[in-house]
């Protein structure tokens, strides 16, 4: 983890890239918002980093043009959909199955998990 002023832009506390995790100074990082970074590292490890900066990018195009919502598309993006639905489970983990981004992609391009 690499803490600074600069990354990531508000709201968030947290970017992942390429499995380093920046941290805006200041902002404290739960075991949960670990969790969720850990499973994006999974995320991009089986994507090989750049398919899942493509994917994700695509998504969030689709979710943004249906939802005129940065927030909700972001939220309805299928790897956030799964580290947020999962990050609260400290055996998630051991037991992911590959690409289980996928069970989290629905028809509906609005549709969104409960927001934290």
């Amino acid at each position: 983890m690499i803490v600074n002023r600069f990354i990531p832009w508000r709201p968030f506390s947290a970017l992942n890239l390429c499995g380093t995790v920046f941290v805006r100074r200041g902002c404290c990082l739960t075991d949960s918002d670990i969790r969720h970074e850990r499973i994006h590292t999974c995320q991009m490890m089986e994507l090989m980093f750049v398919g899942f900066y493509i994917v994700y990018l695509i998504e969030w195009l689709v979710h943004l043009a249906a939802t005129r919502n940065v927030l909700r598309a972001y939220r309805s993006i299928s790897f956030e959909r799964e580290a947020y639905d999962h990050q609260s489970d400290p055996t998630y983990l051991a037991r992911r199955r590959h690409y289980a981004q996928w069970r989290h992609t629905k028809a509906s391009c609005g549709a969104t998990s409960s927001v934290e």
